[in-house]
């Protein structure tokens, strides 16, 4: 965040503030606020500062993120800024010399009594960059589990290689995966979860905690972050992204190709990873069948892989764009992570589970207990499809020493086998020292969450 001079800005209580900017027609306008800051109910009537910050719940010392909508100048040479904060309209006396801002600039202010603190600004561009580039990889994203698939089938299947010059493609024969890949492939298999590896009750040694640690890290999500720390040292350890790009470079070497060439292809994309690709977790996509048709050629699969590190640095953008907005609204999680974790079926058939992991801050509320202060809330989204028992979407809220978990099922033989489990897993958390504040079930899956992006370079689920 730039060092910018602390600047307190009054807010005033006069003429109303201009309204906020309507949407495009094209975009889904926002939910107008009961009542605009600096405004009554009452014709002509004005709030007070104090009125003001309390209809934005913005305790005294707390900090928030506001964007610069408009800069006013006065007659008098004062200026006077136009905020969006917290979903309403705010109108702040800045001064006769006001900060270097812009609209459009996100700033952060903490409340200082009756006043509000400019603390700094985010960094010019630097949300912008990573939506963009959120943006262009959207439509080329292929599904991980339908991926993994196709590459498994190649190690005993292996690839097509280019027909020679004047040679129909159907004239080659298939040849064995370069053994590079073969074994960056093999050895993801062995690290991958195992169906059969979360036996009841193994929830609750450490070996099996760290076992899980250990699982999402490896998931792709901390790549950069694990070769950053650990260096070319990182390349032969099972990281999900390292090992697709490693099977992309055996690939390339042995075509006498080089990255450039990578990069000019066009990713395969999965065409459910289409609509709404941005909702996560999402509905499981039906299991996809075992290639038992003719071989890939090496073209098609690199464009296949193209596809899939498309879909883990989606991921990865996504939960950056974001935690670039963290605190920035009220309800907002301070920290998100989505992760999608390949694991394998009794007959080593690749699927995945999706893992929504969200961070909230402590709310100050002098009736809560002492002890729990400081403790933040962390929410757990999972959905996953299991071949017996379908479609499976668990939420689970956190606030130690409470829990508290939803259990969503579309099969109804699965709905009543979760039912009749719920004593067993409530004791299971009681005997972990946790109190268990609500335990259910439901048919069906739960509602999606709308998330709005900014710049508008994204509108969609997320």
């Amino acid at each position: 965040m730039p060092d910018i001079k602390s600047t307190p800005m009054k807010l005033n209580g006069g003429p109303p503030p201009l309204p906020p900017k309507q949407p495009a027609p094209d975009q889904p306008p926002r939910s107008p606020a009961a009542v605009t800051p600096g405004t009554s109910t009452a014709p002509g009537a004005a709030l007070s500062a104090r009125q003001q910050l309390a209809q934005l719940q913005l305790a005294d010392r707390e900090t928030a993120l506001a964007k610069v909508a408009e800069i006013l100048r006065q007659k008098g040479g004062g200026h006077e800024l136009l905020l969006e904060l917290r979903g309403q309209s705010l109108k702040v006396a800045a001064g006769n010399q006001p900060p270097d801002l812009s609209v459009g600039d996100l700033i952060k202010v903490m409340r200082a009594g009756n006043e509000l603190q400019l603390i700094g600004k985010l960094a010019p561009g630097q949300e912008s960059a990573v939506a963009r580039a959120l943006a262009q990889r959207l439509p080329w994203q292929q599904s991980l589990q339908a991926g993994l698939t196709q590459l498994f089938s190649a190690m005993s299947q292996g690839l097509k290689l280019p027909p020679p010059p004047g040679q129909l493609p159907s004239t080659t024969s298939a040849q064995p995966l370069p053994v590079p890949a073969q074994q960056a492939l093999q050895k993801l298999i062995n690290q991958l979860p195992k169906a059969d590896a979360l036996a009841p009750g193994a929830g609750k040694t450490e070996s099996m905690a760290t076992q899980v640690r250990q699982w999402l890290s490896e998931s792709g999500l901390f790549s950069e972050a694990r070769l950053l720390q650990t260096g070319p040292s990182a390349a032969s350890q099972p990281d999900l992204k390292l090992v697709l790009a490693k099977v992309v470079s055996a690939l390339l070497t042995s075509q006498n190709q080089g990255p450039e060439q990578f990069n000019r292809l066009t990713p395969l994309a999965s065409q459910d990873l289409l609509q709404a690709p941005l909702q996560f977790p999402r509905a499981p996509a039906p299991a996809a069948s075992k290639n038992t048709g003719e071989p890939a050629t090496v073209g098609q699969t690199l464009r296949l892989l193209a596809g899939m590190l498309n879909r883990i640095t989606v991921n990865q953008l996504h939960s950056q764009t974001l935690n670039a907005r963290a605190g920035g609204e009220p309800g907002v999680p301070v920290n998100t992570l989505l992760i999608e974790l390949p694991w394998l079926t009794p007959q080593q058939e690749p699927r995945t589970a999706q893992l929504r992991l969200e961070q909230y801050s402590q709310e100050k509320d002098g009736n809560k207990r002492p002890e729990r202060t400081s403790a933040s809330e962390w929410r757990l989204s999972l959905s996953m499809d299991l071949d017996d028992a379908g479609p499976l979407h668990f939420d689970v809220t956190f606030r130690p020493p409470s829990v508290s978990a939803m259990v969503w099922a579309e099969n109804q033989t699965t709905l009543r086998t979760v039912h009749r489990e719920l004593p067993l897993l409530r004791q299971s958390l009681n005997d972990l020292g946790l109190e268990v504040a609500d335990l259910d079930c439901r048919r069906g899956s739960p509602q999606q969450m709308q998330t709005r992006l900014e710049h508008r370079l994204v509108d969609t689920k997320a």
